[in-house]
């Protein structure tokens, strides 16, 4: 049994949604999590408000009240890559993500997700993510270490601050000829079925319909397979993988597009070929431009 050495939050909602207590709410919130183990946890002390105070099977919902839990999962995978800190002030961290790790705890991942390896190795607890990396995509994340200072980073990603570029691999036509083309990608994206998939809604090219903008140019091409450099403009989820699709060349090794494939064991020797190679900003407590760059690349001898 793994436990996560930090607990995990929650804010109550302002409407009731028609429960009771605490744990009624839980069961709701979380359905595929058995009501037992709320109970167990709460019996263990592994529940509590802000205040520390626990939480029990009994205790009243509280609008708005934040609640503190311990995630726990029976056999944790061990992630068999290495993150790399490229950068640290009194600020921010800036670490490279290897592909399969997740940034943060979800799923059967709770002590095995960036931003608790982060945690252990400098002894930062209140390290932070302040932006989100598919699992399957390797590349750079910013972390806040102050939080009287993170907000003002948060801020650079909602007001779309931030330039990133990514590198991707796609299979291609041996007879196309794509090097140096560029192409603006506008489109919408929705949610589909199931809700972890995304899609494109058909007809929205028209930009009052698009929610979403990516700048894709092809850098390198051998044979069958072309390395291409991605600019989202916007960040919607993700929109890269939907938008290579798009343009007819979904990225290799991808398990959600164009076709969901079927559930499977993550085969470590066949990466989503997805990197998020660079990030550049003005610093909102500097002022001073800022440009990090991952020296690795994603080759086209890639098989």
């Amino acid at each position: 049994m793994s436990m996560s050495k930090q607990p995990s939050k929650l804010s109550l909602p302002q409407v009731n949604p028609g429960v009771t207590t605490v744990l009624e709410y839980l069961i709701i919130k979380f359905p595929f999590i058995d009501a037992a183990v709320w109970r167990q946890r709460m019996l263990d002390g592994k529940v509590h408000w802000h205040d520390g105070s626990s939480i029990t099977a009994e205790t009243a919902f509280l609008p708005q009240q934040r609640v503190y839990y311990y995630r726990e999962v029976e056999n944790e995978p061990k992630i068999p890559f290495e993150e790399t800190i490229l950068f640290q002030d009194q600020d921010i961290l800036v670490a490279y993500k290897p592909h399969f790790l997740p940034v943060t705890p979800g799923g059967i991942y709770v002590n095995e997700c960036l931003q608790n390896r982060l945690r252990r190795r400098t002894g930062i607890e209140s390290l932070q993510a302040l932006h989100r990396l598919d699992r399957v995509t390797a590349g750079l994340v910013i972390f806040s270490v102050n939080p009287e200072t993170s907000q003002h980073y948060h801020d650079l990603f909602e007001t779309r601050k931030i330039n990133k570029t990514y590198q991707a691999i796609a299979k291609i036509d041996a007879n196309e000829s794509l090097i140096d083309q560029e192409w603006q990608v506008k489109n919408r994206i929705v949610k589909g079925k199931p809700s972890f998939r995304m899609q494109i809604l058909e007809g929205s090219e028209n930009s009052i319909q698009a929610n979403s903008h990516s700048i894709i140019r092809c850098t390198q091409q051998a044979d069958s397979l072309a390395l291409f450099e991605l600019k989202p403009v916007t960040g919607k989820t993700h929109q890269l993988r939907l938008h290579m699709q798009s343009l007819g060349w979904p990225i290799l090794n991808d398990k959600y597009y164009p076709e969901l494939e079927p559930q499977s064991a993550d085969n470590y020797q066949a990466p989503l070929q997805l990197l998020a190679k660079e990030l550049e900003f003005i610093d909102p407590i500097s002022s001073q431009p800022r440009h990090f760059i991952y020296k690795g690349n994603l080759t086209l001898s890639f098989k």
